[in-house]
């Protein structure tokens, strides 16, 4: 066999898209090293290293062979009786078939014969030669390539000026190295090497040539002044920012996307401070915070309180020895954009949010749900609603003036030019034209949760109108037929979903969600009885999804839903509940014996209410559960009604041993009707007593 060398691949070119950048290097190194596999030149236990610059993908694969094992391979080749006359010599089929796959009539004794299916066939076996790295590197190349998420490719024009190429960017280099070896290989019209360019300004070699496929990270480093790496680029940026904060007592904003984002931006970052003139402040800082970020890719800087400072950071890819002309030129680029800012902010609030609502008349939400205005006014009823079942008419009496001035704040300036200021400009507008803070909070916080993760709204004003934001957009789309199907949700209706889902839960609201629907609906002219149930379903759906998200087991999430808990803020309690009561030894034989209760209910013709006579009860065994459901059926309705759900679960652990010795001794389908309907009424007492925190039948282990 083969040594084992490590190989590395690189392919550079011109700038990649940034926003792409981390998953096209991780992706041209698994689709690389998995086609290496598949070849057998390298194995599972090859390690893979990802690079990605702003000008290059490259993969660095551990214990790579020169050439792949031999293989024994079993070619299919058709059925006996198509392959071989009746004395046994070959058909015509035969041989042009053994010629397709290198073989000839010599090799016709040597062809096993095998069942396949309902007939036999001819088997062709043999010894296949071990792929070469340059023609199996070869193929990965081009796999890789193809495989790449590229959302848009560009054409363009090789050397040559004839020929032309698809890719991401145009590439100008290919390195292939097996340990000090180059691999033969081309592709997008290059031919590898071991040549490599470093940073445009910086690199103090220029190539940089290649040692060996092991030295490509710290060649680059030192003679290409490039970090190729994402991860240790990424690394030594947020060291260096969090260096250059600390010096000052402050801390960059916190930012995953930014961080990556800037990482494929730079080849080797250096994080230099610069500041703006402090009357900016003045302005919200949401809005410079934005501006610095996504205009200018700078990392603005917060005190201990977490407020913004007028010092902020940013990340130049050269070094000069005096940056004081780096440090000027971005000071001057961010002024004009804070300003621009403040402008906008001074004129916003020269009008009041008020006098901003008749224009959302003129502005359409939906061709098919009307103007934003009338979208207004929906969310207004639908949170005077809730409002009043959260907090009487003080809370509805503001919710329904928040949720007439959550959405004025679209026709301003400063929300115009950053759309995701939406809500959060409102809450500033509304102190300013001297509105109530839990209006401004409510108006602020309608749209939370905006992510998975994010805060909820703050007061029970803000969760009203919340709460009639999610409700209108949903009955409202659902009702003209816009529901998300697959992967296509346009309208974000599985978040605003899990938004309503969180509030009701995770601010235990005393609210029941087929009434929440149904008030949603009713703001609609037109009823939508399919679309209502769609939407439950849809509601529901999201909900167990959610339940097994926070770590709840599939069966008790199931168990609890069967139940349909009318307040959906009960579930973790029922949850617990549940839990609980699988710990307990009598849970198993309660759980079966309530499914085989739930089957033998179901087969009845009528449908059974749960009244039985006693002296109707013939057997000891049918009057001993009676009477244990007498002493336990209290007890356990008595813990439910407070809201002790584990209580009332673990009350029911007394019924085990009664309800084992009814279905030992006693016959539910009697002959006589009497007495069977009488049983079956015992019956549909104990299933509605066990059921009411859970359906416990889901919890039987079949």
């Amino acid at each position: 066999m083969s040594n084992t060398k490590n190989l590395l691949v690189e392919l550079f070119v011109e700038e990649l898209p940034p926003k792409s950048l981390k998953k096209l290097g991780e992706a041209f190194a698994t689709e690389l090293a998995k086609s290496l596999r598949a070849q057998g030149l390298a194995g599972e236990h090859s390690a893979i290293t990802p690079f990605a610059s702003p000008r290059r993908l490259a993969a660095h694969v551990s214990a790579v062979l020169a050439r792949a094992p031999d293989r024994q391979v079993s070619i299919k080749l058709m059925p006996v009786a198509v392959g071989l006359a009746a004395d046994g010599t070959p058909t015509p089929a035969l041989l042009k078939k053994l010629a397709a796959v290198g073989a000839d009539a010599s090799a016709v004794p040597t062809l096993k014969r095998q069942m396949d299916g309902k007939a036999e066939a001819l088997f062709l076996e043999g010894t296949a030669e071990g792929v070469t790295l340059a023609d199996g590197l070869q193929k990965a190349l081009v796999d890789a390539l193809a495989a790449l998420p590229i959302p848009k490719v560009m054409q363009y024009q090789l050397a040559d000026g004839w020929s032309s190429v698809n890719f991401v960017r145009p590439a100008h280099g290919l390195v292939a190295l097996h340990g000090a070896d180059v691999v033969p290989v081309s592709v997008l019209g290059l031919a590898a090497g071991r040549q490599t360019r470093g940073h445009r300004f910086e690199a103090q070699m220029d190539p940089v040539v290649l040692l060996d496929a092991d030295h490509y990270a710290r060649q680059l480093e030192e003679q290409g002044g490039v970090i190729p790496g994402f991860a240790a680029r990424h690394g030594e940026l947020l060291r260096q920012l969090n260096l250059a904060a600390a010096k000052e007592g402050l801390a960059p904003i916190e930012d995953e996307a930014l961080l990556d984002e800037v990482t494929a931006l730079v080849e080797r970052p250096n994080v230099l401070l610069c500041q703006f003139e402090p009357e900016f402040l003045a302005v919200p800082q949401e809005c410079l915070i934005l501006t610095m970020k996504a205009n200018q890719k700078y990392f603005p800087l917060l005190d201990a309180a977490g407020k913004l400072t007028n010092k902020f950071l940013v990340v130049s890819n050269i070094r000069p020895a005096d940056a004081s002309r780096v440090i000027g030129g971005n000071e001057r680029v961010v002024r004009p954009r804070l300003a621009d800012a403040k402008f906008f902010f001074d004129q916003d609030r020269k009008k009041t949010l008020a006098s901003r609502i008749d224009g959302l008349a003129k502005v359409v939400y939906h061709a098919k749900l009307g103007t934003m205005g009338e979208r207004v006014e929906r969310v207004r009823r639908i949170a005077a609603q809730i409002g009043q079942a959260l907090g009487g008419a003080a809370i509805a009496q503001q919710a329904e003036q928040a949720a007439q001035l959550a959405k004025a704040d679209l026709l301003t300036d400063m929300v115009g030019e950053f759309p995701e200021l939406q809500g959060i400009m409102g809450g500033y507008y509304a102190r300013h034209d001297g509105l109530a803070e839990d209006i401004a909070f409510a108006i602020e916080d309608h749209y939370k949760p905006r992510f998975a993760g994010d805060a909820l709204p703050r007061n029970a004003t803000g969760l009203a109108v919340a709460l009639a934001d999610k409700l209108e957009t949903l009955a409202g789309l659902f009702g003209i037929g816009q529901v998300p199907s697959g992967d296509k949700d346009p309208f974000a209706l599985r978040r605003h979903a899990l938004g309503l889902i969180r509030m009701l839960i995770e601010r235990e609201l005393p609210l029941e969600l087929a009434h929440l629907v149904a008030i949603a609906f009713a703001a609609f002219p037109a009823t939508h009885g399919q679309a209502q149930a769609e939407l439950s379903y849809f509601l529901r759906e999201r909900l167990v999804g959610y339940l097994r998200e926070a770590g709840h087991a599939v069966q008790d999430v199931e168990a609890v839903i069967e139940a349909r808990p009318p307040r959906w803020a009960e579930f973790p309690k029922r949850l617990a509940a549940v839990r609980a009561f699988k710990a307990l030894p009598e849970s198993q034989p309660l759980a079966a014996a309530n499914k085989r209760v739930g089957n033998i209910l179901k087969k009845s013709e009528e449908k059974v209410a749960p009244v039985t006579d006693a002296a109707l009860f013939v057997e000891p065994a049918e009057r001993a559960l009676a009477d244990a459901l007498e002493a336990v059926a209290p007890r356990s309705e008595q813990a439910f009604a407070a809201g002790d759900y584990t209580g009332s679960l673990q009350a029911l652990a007394a019924l085990k041993t009664p309800v084992d010795a009814f279905f030992d001794a006693v016959m539910v389908n009697a002959e006589d009707a009497k007495l069977r309907a009488n049983r079956l009424g015992l019956l549909a007492k104990l299933h509605e007593a066990m059921n009411r925190v859970a359906d416990l039948s889901k919890l039987a282990v079949s």
